[in-house]
């Protein structure tokens, strides 16, 4: 008998096409192409950045600006002072919304009219270690100088409003009658670099948060503006030192320009020397120059003297 065979299919055999990979060199090209691709980007990521901190500082100057119109039609037509006088005797306290506080500065009287306040607590007792809590109050560009003392924005103080006294114990400049400033070229607020402008570039030191007082220090008592050109009877931002090495100033901050509020409202985006200033090639800013000039910030339109001490 003949014996049958038997017959088996088995599946057919797929062999594996073998597909070329990435040699070295191509993966490095690849990486290259990608890295030239983030250098391009990168630049242009951070200005984009930097452009977002300056709108959003150019809006809160905005919002100050607009407390400051407030508190002139609060108290029948008079500019708020830099901080309010320091009376003799008296525990120097007033209530601006939320409780009794030691002598104000500028911008707590401007922040208590929208009822948004600096500080979310009062201050019975002179503390310059307290810091800001409210960021509508508080430059982005700088987000680590919120001191109430070194402050970040500066204030027009020698023409909008010093209580300071003079030796026959009159005050420097104060009231401030609004009516009489030419608001839309008047400087309110800008940017502020506080008493270390009248230093050289490589002569300022770092930003002091607690309070501290280093003359050379960026934003040190940079809640007070001064002016740019000064004379020999002049006030300074920090009374102690009425000396052109310790001259405040606004800083340039954003692209090399400073942000500034004038009376009116509006904010301007501007070079220091388009404010009146004069900076020399080190950085420093003189107070006496022949281009100094003070029309932005006497309120008349013309470059006047600060009020004198005397």
């Amino acid at each position: 008998m003949q014996r049958k065979q038997s017959l088996s299919i088995h599946p057919a055999r797929t062999t594996p096409i073998a597909r070329p990979g990435f040699t070295l060199v191509e993966l490095l090209v690849v990486i290259g192409i990608i890295g030239v691709l983030i250098g391009f980007t990168m630049p242009v990521l951070s200005k984009a950045r930097q452009r977002g901190v300056a709108v959003q500082c150019a809006s809160n100057l905005h919002q100050i600006a607009i407390g400051w119109q407030m508190y002139a039609q609060a108290y029948k037509g008079i500019s708020v002072p830099a901080r309010m006088p320091l009376i003799r005797g008296s525990r120097n306290l007033y209530d601006i919304g939320n409780g009794p506080t030691y002598r104000p500065r500028w911008y707590e009287f401007l922040a208590a009219q929208t009822k948004h306040f600096a500080f979310s607590e009062p201050s019975p007792a002179d503390d310059d270690d307290r810091e800001i809590e409210n960021p509508v109050f508080l430059c982005p560009g700088v987000p680590d100088w919120k001191n109430a003392r070194n402050y970040c924005y500066g204030y027009n103080h020698q023409f909008l409003g010093n209580a300071r006294q003079k030796t026959n114990g009159k005050y420097i400049n104060y009231p401030v009658n609004t009516a009489r400033i030419r608001a839309a070229e008047t400087v309110l607020a800008a940017d502020s670099m506080g008493t270390a402008g009248g230093r050289a570039l490589d002569a300022r030191r770092a930003y002091q948060g607690n309070g501290g007082r280093d003359q050379g220090a960026w934003g040190n008592h940079g809640y007070t503006l001064d002016p740019p050109r000064l004379t020999a009877t002049s006030d300074y931002a920090e009374w102690r030192h009425r000396d052109p090495r310790d001259r405040s100033a606004p800083d340039p901050r954003h692209h090399g320009k400073t942000n500034v509020a004038f009376c009116d409202g509006h904010v301007e985006t501007s070079a220091l020397e388009d404010l009146g200033y004069h900076v020399r090639v080190t950085g420093r800013i003189d107070v006496d120059d022949f281009r100094c000039r003070n029309n932005k910030f006497s309120g008349t339109g013309r470059d006047d003297d600060p009020p004198s001490v005397q």
